[in-house]
């Protein structure tokens, strides 16, 4: 068995979501959202990022992570902001000594829900229809599980290129 934590970057709402993976069965353990304080400076937003995100390690013990690669925006300065919180949302589990997975939007979407083009209403269905104990309250915490559940499928094929 595998504990999981897929991580959504962001830095208003970052999501987290931890399962753990046995084989093809899936359970759900927590989610939530680490939402740093906007009125801050970005260098205390991206430390109370990598706090909670720290916090939640902590206390859920993972031994993996997985997060969302991220997509050009049409704003380029949204891009950079969104790419700051992505490289806390990396460096935190690294530093707990976790390997980190990254997975595309669109295959995190295909894995979860069968196509890559899947609206948000999609993801959390299907998230609470493959974790049906599973508790999330908004987009930010299901788009966690659904990394989670993402790198429970395709961790194989991460180990099996990392040996050859």
């Amino acid at each position: 068995m595998v504990r999981i934590i897929g991580i959504d970057p962001g830095l208003r709402r970052c999501g987290w979501g931890i399962i753990e993976s046995e084989g093809s069965r899936l359970r759900f353990v927590a989610s939530g959202v680490v939402m740093p304080p906007v009125d801050l400076d970005m260098s205390l937003r991206l430390v109370a990022l990598h706090e909670g995100l720290s916090d939640v390690i902590d206390q859920f013990q993972p031994d993996e992570a997985a997060v969302e690669e991220t997509f050009v925006n049409a704003g380029a300065r949204s891009t950079l902001l969104l790419g700051q919180a992505r490289g806390v949302a990396l460096l935190t589990p690294a530093l707990k000594g976790l390997s980190v997975g990254e997975y595309a939007a669109n295959l995190i979407k295909k894995t979860v829900v069968g196509t890559g083009h899947a609206e948000k209403e999609q993801i959390q269905v299907m998230v609470k229809l493959l974790l049906p104990k599973a508790e999330f309250k908004g987009a930010d915490a299901a788009d966690a599980l659904a990394i989670a559940i993402c790198h429970a499928h395709h961790r194989s094929s991460i180990e099996l290129k990392a040996r050859a």
